[in-house]
């Protein structure tokens, strides 16, 4: 179910939610692009992704499809792996999902230390668990994700296949028929991922 459906139902929910996915995509698309400049790839600077703004990395069609199917994607992080090599690659993949455990952590953390109003447990239990989902569904082995790419770089054989079919026409139908048929056990894990960050701060 999409966004959307939370506009006229719970236009609180529809804020925070919207905000904390804006926020946490923009996080997670940030630290694509930091990393690779750091590491030496001028590619994600010179195309102005080298910022926490928004409206660099959010997706027209990907933010759509976030309100009305309750699924969607920003922009990916343009890069040149001739200027990271391998294991740059690796770090530059990694540097998204890692960014959103981070968020989720963090949050966790707030809940055990902070004083927190009912206002405040909703926010905060929202952005962790919307981070657990980008961190865990980004890491998923397949292309278009963070996974695939992760994996190429350990396994360069199979790197290779993965970008080919990543430039099929319809590779993107195929991700989403993916998503759809794991949907029940990829909840499931996910679920397990939000139980086991809180149980790691001691709530």
């Amino acid at each position: 179910m999409g966004l959307l459906s939370l506009l006229t139902s719970n236009p609180t929910a529809f804020i925070i939610i919207a905000l904390a996915l804006v926020l946490s995509l923009a996080v997670h698309e940030f630290a694509h692009a930091y990393t690779a400049d750091r590491l030496g790839d001028p590619t994600p600077r010179r195309y102005g992704r080298v910022t926490l703004n928004p409206l660099a990395h959010l997706d027209p069609i990907g933010t759509l499809l976030l309100l009305v199917a309750g699924f969607g994607f920003a922009k990916p992080v343009p890069i040149n792996p001739n200027n990271l090599g391998r294991w740059g690659t690796l770090w530059v993949a990694a540097a998204g999902p890692i960014s959103n455990l981070v968020i989720a952590f963090l949050c966790a953390v707030l809940l055990k230390v902070l004083p927190i109003t009912q206002i405040g447990l909703t926010i905060l239990l929202t952005v962790l668990g919307i981070n657990v989902v980008l961190a865990v569904f980004n890491l998923i082995p397949i292309p278009l994700l963070d996974g695939s790419r992760i994996l190429g770089a350990l396994v360069p054989s199979l790197g290779r296949s993965l970008s080919q079919f990543e430039a099929l026409p319809y590779s993107l139908i195929l991700v989403f028929g993916f998503i759809f048929l794991a949907r029940e056990p990829l909840s499931q894990f996910i679920r397990t991922v939000q139980n086991w960050v809180l149980t790691v701060v001691g709530i």
